[in-house]
């Protein structure tokens, strides 16, 4: 059976990881629906959530579940075991119906065997989530099933050899990672295609990074094109290549939203002279030295000093592209109540958890001179 549903008519998908938010923390919902109706409205469909993404699933079901029909639309989630996690294989399996629960889908277009690393990957094995999926699959929870992989190329044909029903797979895939060697974009998107997995790309703007990119890509890229967002430079990247199911985008806003909408409705590829452009974006950002952190914080769940790691590598990379910027009072608000870089303990829980493979326990020494 095809995982295409005939449903998705835009190559964008909705990612709800990054969903905005009030001042209170709570999702806003009033915005997410604007957002969910203009994304249908522009023939979008396909949404992409997950049981780790704070309130996402429950927001989902007050702004399209619940207002709208549910063949209108296809959903994913995702059953996670993080790295490093004491969780027992009944508690993940519950994910499932608690994500079900909390969506009130009915039933999920697509589920996910969730952001596979080395660090987690025989878990999923000793606990028997490949069998449970399928069961899922014959219970009618879940229409198909694929998995999120951030891993390297050896492990991606490992899975797909062992688990050759899985349906599609979620890669990172945007120009800064493209000949990365610690995401490997261009290699697993290439091993996906030779075993004919249909790819959903996640991080096509790599958490943010892409929309608002370093001083040397920005030139590059508004001296191509002055009215073209840095968003779409990113976005247009990925959505030129082929076997592509989706490209996710985690938009948090209305605002980008419409910019998304306003390249992807009548989508066209890169010319030869754009991909030429984005080929000197990319030399310019391997000359950088900033830390590529995406702020998905898988690393900080299992901190054992509770280090706001993301925040720290955040403030780190601003330090070094302002003089101006008051280093020791962002630092000192960002870890507040927390941890600071210097009470790490080196336990290497976050850098198995880590999806971009940083090496977190040096960097955060690195960041001590802020203190």
């Amino acid at each position: 059976m095809s995982v295409y549903t005939g449903k998705e008519k835009l190559k964008l998908g909705f990612g709800l990881m990054r969903l905005p938010r009030l001042e209170d923390g709570t999702i806003d919902i009033p915005q997410v629906s604007k957002m969910v109706d203009l994304f249908m409205e522009a023939g979008g469909t396909y949404f992409d959530t997950a049981f780790a993404y704070q309130g996402s699933e429950e927001a989902i079901r007050k702004a399209l579940v619940e207002r709208y029909p549910r063949d209108s639309y296809t959903l994913a989630s995702k059953l996670i075991i993080q790295p490093g996690s004491s969780i027992t294989a009944e508690e993940a399996k519950q994910e499932t119906l608690t994500s079900l629960e909390r969506s009130a889908a009915g039933y999920f277009d697509y589920y996910l065997v969730h952001a596979i690393q080395r660090s987690n990957v025989e878990k999923y094995e000793e606990f028997g989530i490949w069998d449970y999926v399928r069961e899922l699959k014959e219970k009618g929870l879940i229409k198909h099933y694929g998995f999120s992989f951030h891993a390297d190329p050896e492990l991606l044909v490992e899975l797909l050899e062992k688990h050759p029903d899985a349906e599609f797979v979620q890669l990172q895939i945007n120009y800064a990672d493209w000949e990365n060697p610690g995401v490997n974009s261009r290699r697993n998107w290439e091993i996906c295609k030779q075993y004919g997995k249909p790819v959903t790309v996640m991080e096509p703007v790599k958490g943010g990074i892409l929309a608002d990119p370093i001083d040397s890509v920005k030139e590059i890229l508004k001296a191509a094109d002055p009215n073209a967002s840095y968003a779409s430079w990113a976005l247009r990247f990925v959505a030129s290549k082929d076997n592509l199911l989706a490209v996710l985008s985690g938009m948090s806003s209305i605002a980008q939203m419409e910019d998304n909408l306003s390249f992807m409705k009548d989508f066209q590829p890169l010319t030869p002279e754009e991909e030429a452009v984005i080929a000197k974006a990319q030399e310019a950002l391997d000359n950088d030295k900033s830390i590529p952190c995406t702020a998905c914080h898988y690393c900080t769940k299992g901190c054992p000093m509770s280090i706001p790691i993301p925040e720290i590598f955040n403030v780190e990379n601003r330090k070094k592209g302002s003089p101006e910027f008051r280093t020791k009072r962002e630092y000192t608000i960002v870890t507040e109540g927390r941890g600071k870089a210097s009470d790490c303990i080196q336990c290497g829980q976050c850098e198995a958890a880590c999806p971009q493979h940083l090496p977190i326990i040096s960097l955060l020494e690195q960041c001590r001179s802020m203190e």
